[in-house]
């Protein structure tokens, strides 16, 4: 049976973006988000191009309905995972501490870093059966770096961060790849959502310079996950041109 590759966050930005490349390339696909409606668009749009494709609706901060999702999968879908992403993430709010959101703070925490365990702890004993496979977590610059106002968002990609290094130990013995994906600027949802759907501050962050797209990120993640067997790229960190750190912009 073909390899599958499952996509947390399928739904919009880069894990959309990473499900169109490798349905391009005729991999098998589970798709994963909380948007029923866009998860179904997404299937019958790239249907032609895949062989197998299998959406699954739940939100990755719900342990149970995880569990529950993932164990629905068919038991010959499930030892062919190859490949994880785990994609599904977000940034709510630019607060000091003093002025933070504590709702704000748990559905970050909550998605970017219990979200990823719960998905990884559900499928990573599928890989270790199979004595291979490839996890990718797209953390951010700011996994990396801080920056103010940005401080639970930080410490929760700085969370991510962590957890991949820990991952690449643990699974050496399993010969599990791990790739830690870290963006700068990109322009997709993410702003849109982090400034609660105002759109003139969203389009606002990316005025003067030409960000990231999601296909930058796609073509990265399918780069990575198709090296050579002998070859990890552990963690990269891709910046638009304009950029040189989380901070650091050239607008024009």
């Amino acid at each position: 049976m073909d390899n599958y590759i499952f996509i947390t966050g399928a739904t919009s930005g880069f894990g959309e973006a990473i499900a169109r490349i490798f349905a391009k390339h005729n991999w098998n696909l589970i798709l994963t988000g909380r948007r029923e409606e866009r998860l179904e668009k997404l299937k019958n749009d790239l249907k032609a191009s895949s062989n197998y494709i299998h959406t699954l609706c739940f939100d990755v901060r719900n342990e149970k309905d995880v569990i529950h999702a993932i164990s629905s999968l068919p038991v010959e879908v499930k030892q062919n995972i190859r490949i994880l992403i785990n994609n599904a993430g977000l940034a709510l709010g630019r607060d000091s501490i003093e002025n933070g959101v504590s709702s704000d703070w748990d559905q970050m925490i909550d998605t970017n870093v219990k979200g990823l365990l719960y998905v990884s702890k559900a499928v990573i004993p599928f890989l270790i059966q199979a004595k291979s496979g490839h996890i990718v977590n797209i953390s951010s610059i700011a996994g990396k770096e801080v920056y103010a106002l940005g401080n639970v968002y930080c410490a929760s990609k700085h969370a991510v961060d962590a957890l991949s290094k820990s991952m690449r130990i643990e699974l050496l013995p399993h010969n599990i790849k791990v790739t830690n994906i870290a963006p700068g600027a990109a322009d997709t949802e993410f702003s849109l959502v982090r400034f609660k759907g105002n759109a003139e501050t969203a389009d606002a962050t990316y005025k003067g310079f030409e960000p990231l797209i999601a296909q930058d990120i796609a073509d990265a993640v399918f780069f990575a996950c198709t090296t050579p067997k002998h070859v990890c790229i552990n963690d990269l960190v891709i910046m638009p041109t304009a950029q040189a750190n989380a901070t650091t912009f050239v607008k024009r």
